[in-house]
């Protein structure tokens, strides 16, 4: 049986684990595989007067077809700003300003952007990885200086470590199976 204070520690790293898996999960939905969805956009922050704003506070944005996006700011005055911000995030588009909103053409993934997607995709994949086993040497430093300051036995110590350890290798092994959907979802055609 594990000491309630190494449970604590344990349900923390989970908890942590967790939120990594829920951001990373949240950073693939802005990876656009095929068709047009607001949620390439957020992303996208605006230098709107002097502060960063996201996209998604100043405007509505719209998919009206599944190969265009319309971005309909409430102040027309940002127009500007946010063209500016659109064209610098790298998403490969091209805005096209009327005057009262912007219009986002999105074009079919050639096989080289699919690509690029993919790297991006696995960039962010590792990183959440890294979040995971940073989660785990935070846990396991914890967890050593809980079982010395209670003067636990060391074998709760081992106990609680093979937990983490097995709770890590689940939590990797989902961010590998989101990747990998991601990386069919995106070289689709």
């Amino acid at each position: 049986m594990i000491h309630e204070d190494l449970q604590l520690i344990l349900a923390e790293a989970e908890e942590n684990m967790d939120k990594s898996i829920e951001h990373l999960r949240h950073e693939l939905m802005s990876i656009r595989a095929g068709r047009a969805t607001p949620t390439m956009l957020e992303n996208v922050k605006v230098d709107y007067y002097g502060s960063i704003t996201p996209l998604s506070q100043m405007a509505s944005i719209s998919a009206p077809q599944a190969d265009l996006l319309v971005v309909q700011p409430w102040d027309t005055s940002a127009l500007g700003q946010i063209e500016k911000a659109i064209q610098a995030s790298n998403l490969g588009l091209n805005p096209s300003n009327d005057g009262g909103m912007i219009r986002l053409p999105v074009p079919p993934l050639s096989e080289e952007r699919r690509r690029e997607l993919v790297k991006v995709a696995r960039s962010v994949g590792e990183e959440a990885k890294i979040s995971i086993r940073n989660v785990r040497r935070q846990a396991k430093d914890d967890i050593k200086k809980t079982q010395e300051s209670e003067k636990l036995p060391e074998d709760m110590r081992y106990e609680a470590e093979e937990e983490l350890q097995a709770m890590t290798d689940k939590h990797t092994e989902k961010v590998s199976s989101l990747m990998d959907h991601k990386e069919k979802e995106v070289m689709e055609v």
